[in-house]
């Protein structure tokens, strides 16, 4: 893969770029990809026609150094619907719409089922793809039903035959999925403001550096953070990459860090705890 390259647009009315994929990730590493950015189901369907990687905000990603020879797909603003949700609680939206601007659009509608969401760095199509969550909710809590474009031909699925559970969701394999149903319950904004704030209090230690979230999956009755934090891992460092001082389940990027680097990092945490740990973040190129 070259470097950078000055950005077309196809007949189709993508627009395609070989760019850096750590600009595309919220940990900022990872090397060079074909990316299709579609605003449309015409350009969705033709971006799709080859092999592809589908990017929502890029956060849960690890991306090798190297990057990918697949073409990257992300959807445009058209498949953002945050500006068009109103006060009704059984609603459509497009994939590409961002899930903090949709948690704040709920409770000023006074909507309540997304307060355990606040503060998920994401897009609404890679919510469902990882059944984003904390502690205090999860998008299968809310979930009712996907449109997946899959051989250029648009399917509706349940939400339980995706089979939802933690931190992964069984998506038709070559699917893009672009929209997805959501069943909120009514409230009123004070309500699902105090129960966004009780959220924000409990998660106040998560660190503000460039990051992608958890970086393990917890154990059974046990939390990645709190092992971590036990063993005496915070700040451990590989180059610019770091186990967070804030919480011990976060690696971020003090600045420069390849993605060598925090692949290294988790290594070593792997190594030196007691109790295997599974990666959260999904992993491109390596």
């Amino acid at each position: 893969m070259t470097a950078a390259q000055p950005q077309t647009v196809r007949a189709s009315g993508a627009r395609v770029a070989v760019r850096p994929l750590a600009t595309l990730t919220t940990l900022r590493v990872g090397g060079p990809a074909e990316v299709w950015e579609v605003d449309d189901l015409a350009s969705a369907r033709d971006a799709t026609a080859e092999r592809f990687l589908a990017i929502g905000a890029g956060s849960n990603l690890l991306v090798a150094d190297a990057g990918v020879t697949d073409r990257v797909v992300k959807l445009g603003r058209g498949f953002d619907d945050v500006r068009s949700l109103g006060a009704e609680a059984d609603l459509w939206l497009g994939a590409a719409t961002p899930l903090p601007g949709l948690v704040r659009r709920a409770q000023q509608a006074g909507l309540s089922g997304l307060e355990g969401l606040l503060g998920v760095p994401a897009v609404l199509g890679g919510a469902v793809a990882m059944n984003a969550g904390t502690r205090f909710g999860e998008m299968s809590d809310t979930l009712q039903e996907v449109e997946v474009l899959v051989d250029g031909h648009v399917e509706r699925l349940a939400a339980a035959e995706l089979k939802l559970g933690y931190r992964q969701a069984r998506l038709p394999e070559g699917g893009l999925l672009l929209r997805a149903r959501l069943a909120l319950a009514r409230s009123t904004p004070d309500r699902v403001a105090a129960a966004m704030r009780a959220v924000d209090d409990a998660r106040k230690g998560q660190p503000k550096n460039k990051s992608a979230g958890c970086a393990f999956k917890n154990p059974p009755g046990d939390s990645a953070g709190r092992l971590i934090d036990a063993a005496g891992l915070k700040g451990l460092r590989v180059g610019d990459a770091m186990i967070s001082h804030e919480h011990g389940n976060f690696v971020v990027n003090l600045g420069s860090a390849r993605a060598a680097d925090v692949a290294a990092l988790l290594g070593l945490v792997r190594e030196r705890l007691d109790v295997p740990l599974e990666i959260e973040w999904r992993r491109w190129g390596w």
